[in-house]
């Protein structure tokens, strides 16, 4: 192991490679499980559930809608996160809106079972934030919008973010029926586990 490596006992620094490897792997997953969701009809939470919102509704492309909904978070995420955690949310957010576009030339899916798409892209999108989160990124304005909301106003940030999320949920009702509707809490049910189950507190320390 190096030492410079270590900042203190137990947490170690991410190497410039390493982060690299993490957006591009990371974003991928989460690329994956996005490519699963719209080939099924679905759609999730977060700022991810806006951007499809807007793609239903327009027929606009999901990756610019993605970078542009973002934007206005970027600069909350800099008072609140840092600037490390911003430009590499902002690479991360910038390679997904890339791939999302890129991946539907390069990967050719004929057809796929709802509950599949709901629960397997689940989980490749819960991997690909826990990936991210890991490296401190994100794909989400949303959750440091949350976060703020907690420090300034004492709003609980899981009831702030699945209150925001069922709402998106709801919305996307003109564009899907009850039964992608159902799959879509499915969906976020299956990345909310992953999450749950290889996301806590002290398992893995590193920035």
């Amino acid at each position: 192991m190096n030492p410079e490596a270590v900042t203190e006992p137990g947490v170690l620094r991410h190497s410039l490679f390493d982060d690299a490897q993490a957006l591009v792997t990371g974003t991928l997953f989460v690329g994956l499980g996005l490519l699963l969701f719209r080939q099924a009809g679905l759609v999730t939470g977060g700022t991810v559930g806006i951007a499809f919102l807007a793609h239903y509704a327009t027929g606009w492309p999901f990756g610019a809608l993605l970078f542009v909904v973002n934007l206005p978070f970027y600069a909350l995420a800099w008072r609140r996160m840092g600037a490390r955690f911003t430009l590499k949310t902002l690479a991360a957010v910038t390679l997904l809106s890339f791939l999302s576009e890129a991946m539907p030339h390069w990967l050719a899916l004929q057809s796929v079972a709802p509950w599949f798409a709901a629960i397997g892209g689940g989980l490749l999108v819960g991997a690909g934030f826990i990936i991210l989160f890991r490296h401190r990124a994100s794909l989400g304005g949303l959750n440091v919008l949350v976060l703020w909301l907690q420090e300034r106003f004492g709003w609980r940030a899981g009831a702030v973010q699945m209150g925001i999320d069922g709402l998106i949920l709801l919305s996307a009702w003109p564009w899907i029926d009850a039964p992608r509707l159902a799959l879509s809490v499915l969906a976020a049910a299956a990345m909310n586990f992953a999450l749950a189950v290889n996301h806590k507190p002290g398992r893995y320390m590193a920035f």
